[in-house]
This record gives structure tokens, C-alpha cells and sequence, in this order.
């Protein structure tokens, strides 16, 4: 694993906002605009790491599988904050059945540096997002720059077989929507539904778009509908499972849950049974099932026990995005008090090149290792101001 610096191409802003990519800079606090989408330099990984680092990726998810199958065969769901027991119920009922959902992808966030055992450092199976940059403009990227070289990227292709593959399962007669959030102001949530229904329909499946602060409410049938009156039977919704649990249309969600069978009115995609993998308990969890696993670091949910002597701690809130809520405690540090539950993981900071940050985004579609992403920040926290960097294997 190596970083190269590079100079962008000409007009690479263009070009990758007709790939897809339609934020390719961020504002910043002092109002500035700088690249997301960073080309000014690359990484390259050898075949043999990428190889690797495929198999680990694998490995890891058939542990997280294990470890929701263990939170519901125990009930731990109140480790997860999953105090409702309709909601619990639901999420049990799910993972029961999911060999009936639909169930498309997630994505891992690593630690790496090339030359120890990769770590985990979360699991979002539920509401990833950083897909469309790299499965769309960092493939055309590297074709540009680097042609008949290759790239840990089968994201698109896998992602249209998996909608044809999981097809069966959808209500028959009537469209697939895809919903996204509009509060959402960058536009992150309406380009990667997009892109999801871009190939959903290229698997053949008939699709519709919504926002999910346009789907309604039909008393007179109980069921919910779009700006046409017409049933949701199925939906992809780019909107998490721990909002659509605790929103104020939350009963009516439980109420026509449809969670394998067709035995309600909506199926949600992703299913219920991701909210065991969104959760930064899970990192507790697969610590205690698999200690001292190479892949893993230590976590625990109770406090940090002996990490605030040895190594120090990341306090992680159990739901948090994009480093929100996430505090840094360097060893021997005085603890500090957390009102809300946390999951205490051993402080691994980010490998460091040449003063950037950096994270691994390896996706996962169905159980398969499937892409990658690389995000870069200029501090510990991988933050809304990280840059996206394109990869490639030589």
C-alpha cells in the first residue's frame, strides 16, 4: 500500500459530475470549497494485498452474521438500545425469515497501513453511503489514467446481479421504490439512491423514486402510498432503521411490516435485521464472541476497563454517522463522563501519510467482498470533510 501524488486532470470536476459524482467539493466551516473528490493523488495496492484483504472481508462478515445471530438467540437487544419490544420483535422476526428479504449491501471501515493485520473499525450494513464514487468515477479514473490496470472494484456488476438474483423476492405487480431523504442538503442520499435504482433497473426490475418525506399515509386502507395514492409494496430507503423505528409514522411502519412471506403491506429494503450490523455494539459483541482475533480490537460496552490505562479508547455513540459524538482518549487520560450508550473500542489511530488520515471503505454485496473506497481526513476522526481518494493494483 502506497500513496503517489498525481496532477488532476483537466476538467476532472466535469468529468466526474457526469459520472454520477454531484458534490465533487465540500464547503467548509470557513466557507471555503475544496475537492471531495481528490485526485491529486492515489493509492496503489499490490495484487497479493488486495487478495488478502478480500478474504479478511469476508471472514469478517460471516463473524458479524454469527454475532446477530447470537444477539437474537440471547435478546441482547437492549446492548443495542433496542428497548421496544415491537421493534425487537421485528428485528428477531427478520433475521428469522431473511433468507425471504431482500438484502443487497454494507460496507466495513478498516484500518490499514499495509503492513499489519487489517482492523475493523465499524460495520454500516444499513444506510452506507461514499458507493457511487466508488463504483462509478474512480473505475473510469483509473481506466483514464492507468489503462489495462485493474482495481478492487466489482461493485456495479455485482450490484445489478444482486438485484436480478434477489428479484423472487419482491411483491410481485407492482414497482420497487427508492427513497431518499431531502433533508439530506449535499445530495449524498438522493445520488446514491439514484445510483441503486440505475442498477436495480439495468437488472430489469420496475422502479419508481419518492423522498421520504413525500410517502403518505392512507387511512382508509392502512397503508402507505406515494404522491399518486398509489401502495408501497416494496422500499429501498436510504433513511435508517433507528429513525423509521422511533419516527412518528413508526407504528404504522410495525404495523404493515412486511418481513418475509408477504404477511404485510410494505417491504423495507435494507430489512430489519441490518440494524444488528449498524450498530457500534456489534464491535462489543464480536470482541467477546472472538477475542483476540487479528481482524478485531478490543470493545467493550460497559466502559473502557483496562484500555484507559493501556492503550487509550475511541468512545463510539452506538448510532453516531460520520464521527459525530466520537471522543479520542489518550492513555492514563481521566475518564470522561458519557450520558449516552457508548461502545469503548482501543484507540488505533488512522495510519498517517503524509499527514492524511486515512480509512478503508471495503464494500460487501450480498456475502461478498465486492470494492473499495479510500476516505482521507486531516484529523483522528474520519469527518464530513474527508476526501475520497481512487486506488489502484500494479
Amino acid at each position: 500500500m502506497e500513496r503517489r501524488t498525481t496532477e488532476p486532470r483537466p476538467g476532472w470536476q466535469q468529468t466526474v459530475e457526469e459520472q454520477g459524482l454531484i458534490y465533487p467539493l465540500t464547503r467548509h466551516p470557513d466557507d471555503s470549497l475544496r475537492p471531495y473528490w481528490d485526485e491529486s493523488a492515489y493509492y496503489v495496492f499490490s495484487l497479493d494485498e488486495v487478495e488478502a484483504l478480500e478474504e479478511v472481508v469476508e471472514e469478517l462478515h460471516r463473524m458479524c452474521l454469527r454475532a446477530a445471530d447470537h444477539i437474537v438467540t440471547a435478546g441482547r437487544f437492549a446492548d443495542l438500545g433496542i428497548t421496544d419490544p415491537r421493534v425487537a420483535d421485528a428485528v428477531a422476526e427478520a433475521w428469522r425469515r431473511r433468507a425471504e428479504l431482500p438484502s443487497v449491501y454494507g460496507r466495513f471501515d478498516l484500518r490499514y497501513d499495509g503492513t499489519g493485520p487489517a482492523k475493523l473499525l465499524e460495520y454500516n450494513a444499513d444506510t452506507p453511503t461514499s458507493l457511487v464514487e466508488a463504483a462509478s468515477p474512480q473505475w473510469f479514473w483509473m481506466e483514464e489514467r492507468f489503462p489495462g490496470a485493474d482495481q478492487w472494484n466489482s461493485l456495479h456488476e455485482r450490484l445489478v446481479a444482486a438485484w436480478k438474483k434477489q428479484a423472487a423476492l419482491l411483491p410481485p405487480g407492482s414497482p420497487l421504490y427508492f427513497a431518499y431523504s431531502s433533508a439530506d442538503e449535499l445530495g449524498e442520499d438522493l445520488m446514491t439512491v439514484a445510483y441503486l435504482q440505475e442498477t436495480a433497473e439495468q437488472a430489469g426490475l420496475d422502479t419508481a423514486w419518492i423522498s421520504m418525506e413525500e410517502i403518505g399515509w392512507d387511512p382508509l386502507s392502512s397503508r402507505f402510498v406515494d404522491r399518486q395514492l398509489r401502495f408501497i409494496r416494496s422500499c429501498f430507503k436510504l433513511y435508517p432503521w433507528e429513525w423509521l423505528t422511533t419516527d412518528r409514522f413508526a407504528e404504522h411502519v410495525l404495523d404493515t411490516l412486511d418481513n418475509g412471506g408477504g404477511t404485510g403491506s410494505t417491504l423495507w429494503i435494507e430489512p430489519a435485521w441490518k440494524m444488528l450490523l449498524s450498530n457500534k455494539a456489534l464491535l462489543a459483541i464480536l470482541w467477546e464472541l472472538y477475542p483476540d482475533h487479528p481482524n478485531l480490537l478490543p470493545a467493550y460496552l460497559d466502559g473502557p476497563r483496562e484500555l484507559a490505562d493501556s492503550k487509550g479508547y475511541v468512545a463510539k455513540p452506538l448510532l453516531g454517522r460520520e464521527g459525530a459524538g466520537v471522543t479520542i482518549h489518550e492513555p492514563g487520560a481521566a475518564p470522561v463522563p458519557r450520558e449516552e450508550p457508548c461502545c469503548y473500542q482501543e484507540l488505533a489511530f488512522l495510519p498517517d501519510f503524509d499527514g492524511n488520515r486515512v480509512v478503508l471503505g471495503a464494500w460487501v454485496v450480498e456475502d461478498e467482498s465486492a470494492g473499495l473506497g479510500i476516505r482521507e481526513s486531516s484529523g483522528p476522526v474520519t469527518d464530513e470533510y474527508a476526501r475520497f481518494l481512487p486506488h489502484v493494483i500494479l
